[in-house]
């Protein structure tokens, strides 16, 4: 518990300042590329420990290849290919998935019962961590500056009221087990505290810093990102659990590997974003 503290009281400054510089220096054009700069090092970190966690289960993915796609697959959010230019994040999928069955066909030449497997990993890995992280990026970049900081204010403080209230409500009344076959700890009462607490959390922003976003709208948007970020959180506890992993890395004392903290982020980036589309 007290690990777990020590680090957010380090990590969240940072992710703050990172989300907030637009506001204070609008004039200064690069002050957004410091929450660009913490997603490509996430995601990084987060697929590698995806792959590490793979090799446990004796899954041959191509990593190297893996990065080149990821890597083209965040150029393409960088640009807000999903407004901009959707045939160009089409086009890079496309390609990724060409390049990954023309190099594995290759490096399968010994045992081919294993290529479909490695490809199918290899991919996946790309498309969880990087695709649906890339959401955030478009955020970021696909809005003006204001708004797109206010957004992710919005999408962390939803996110991380919601992770707060689900740990200490079920760490303290939780009985009733949600899921115990993939994540033991998690329990309903923890599950609804969650709720309730990212819908707090959503009316404090909207009070404090985002007028913009009306209550009938922001606390259903809250509710709907705890429900699938515990969906999310279940998801990489089941693959951890696959693997016989506890954690998918210790890179964060108390909190895990970053993969473990990206786990309900991933499934809300798009969330966050097509309604910002819709809405705004």
């Amino acid at each position: 518990m007290k690990s777990r503290l020590i680090t957010a009281l380090f990590a969240l400054p940072v992710l703050t300042l990172s989300i907030v510089l637009p506001l204070f220096v609008p004039q200064f054009e690069q002050a957004s590329w410091l929450f660009i700069l913490i997603a490509a090092f996430a995601f990084t970190s987060g697929l590698f420990e995806f792959y590490t966690i793979t090799k446990k289960l004796e899954l041959k993915a191509d990593a190297s290849i893996a990065f080149v796609g990821a890597a083209a697959l965040f150029v393409a959010f960088l640009f807000d290919a999903p407004k901009n230019a959707p045939d160009l994040l089409i086009l890079t999928v496309t390609l990724f998935l060409m390049l990954v069955l023309s190099t594995q066909m290759f490096r399968f030449q010994k045992d081919f019962s294993k290529m479909l497997t490695g490809i199918g990993i290899t991919v996946f890995g790309v498309l969880y961590v990087v695709f649906l992280g890339g959401f955030l990026v478009a955020t970021r970049v696909g809005f003006d500056p204001v708004l797109s900081s206010k957004l992710l204010l919005f999408f962390f403080f939803a996110n991380f009221g919601s992770d707060a209230g689900a740990y200490f409500i079920g760490k303290n009344l939780g009985k009733h087990k949600l899921a115990p076959k993939i994540s033991p700890g998690k329990t309903w009462e923890g599950f609804i505290g969650g709720i309730v607490a990212s819908v707090a959390f959503a009316a404090l922003a909207v009070v404090w810093f985002f007028p913009e976003l009306p209550y009938q709208f922001a606390l259903p948007l809250a509710a709907v990102m705890s429900i699938v970020g515990c969906a999310g959180d279940l998801a990489e506890s089941a693959m951890k659990r696959g693997a016989a992993v506890k954690d998918a890395a210790n890179f964060l004392p108390g909190h895990g590997g970053l993969l473990d903290r990206l786990d309900s982020l991933l499934f809300n980036a798009p969330i966050l974003y097509y309604f910002a589309r819709f809405y705004f």
